[in-house]
């Protein structure tokens, strides 16, 4: 696994230079995280496709500010697209980051082959206490992500950890993207996707609850749904085999 930087943006990349035959897996972390969400997957599945988790604008190493509309995030991502020439890509994102990846199927059609949504939904109402919280305190609400983002049989004190390691940002970055998140909703606009999508959700997820992957697999035309069992918001840190095999899986069906 390789660190490097493009433009504002840091990202890890299983294998440099990236393979222009091959798909590449460009993964988008969650309101308030990083590109350490990935870790496990970057590595994991670098033997498929090429893979690329991506630190957004003004979290991790990435420069410049963070942004409050999931729209002006996508277009981060979109101008990183274009600056590292990435063959094929196809957007896998976690909670906020499963918004981008809907703003970019929908908004650039014909750009992407594909697109895989994580924990995530059409729309992302944000509970009042988030805002409240992180408004008196940072620490505190990073404490908090620990205890409800993870699932209770998962909860270890190194699993916490990483978690906090995800959360380095500020609280005026926080506040920016959970705005842009209460903010989101494309319910009416699924119709718009019309390429393959894979929809993970988690059993002990209260965050995103599973009904919203269950909606977002009923609503849209060619989707595959798969149910991580035992985990949490942070599956891919919980469950990082399971949620491999199920990326792995729809990779081949896919057959790109």
């Amino acid at each position: 696994m390789e660190y490097r930087t493009a433009g504002e943006i840091g990202f890890i990349t299983g294998k440099w230079p990236l393979e222009l035959h091959k798909p590449t897996l460009v993964f988008i972390h969650g309101a308030g995280a990083s590109r350490l969400l990935w870790e496990s997957q970057v590595e994991g599945l670098s033997s498929y496709a090429n893979t690329v988790a991506i630190d957004l604008p003004g979290h991790g190493t990435s420069h410049g500010k963070g942004r409050d509309s999931i729209s002006d995030y996508a277009q981060a991502v979109n101008d990183f697209l274009d600056l590292v020439q990435v063959p094929r890509p196809i957007p896998c994102g976690l909670s906020m980051g499963g918004a981008i990846t809907q703003d970019l199927i929908i908004n650039t059609p014909g750009r992407f082959p594909a697109g895989i949504l994580i924990n995530t939904g059409a729309r992302l109402k944000v509970l009042p206490l988030i805002f409240e919280t992180i408004g008196k305190s940072y620490d505190e609400y990073v404490k908090l992500s620990g205890a409800f983002a993870i699932s209770p049989k998962n909860s270890t004190e190194t699993l916490t950890s990483r978690v906090a390691a995800c959360l380095q940002s500020t609280a005026e970055v926080v506040l920016g993207d959970f705005q842009a998140c209460d903010a989101f909703d494309v319910m009416g606009q699924l119709d718009l996707i019309h390429v393959p999508m894979l929809v993970l959700t988690a059993s002990d997820d209260i965050l995103t609850p599973p009904k919203y992957g269950s909606y977002l697999a009923g609503n849209l035309k060619d989707v595959h749904l798969v149910n991580i069992e035992d985990a949490g918001h942070f599956s891919p840190i919980e469950k990082p085999i399971e949620v491999n095999n199920a990326i792995h899986g729809f990779l081949m069906r896919l057959a790109l």
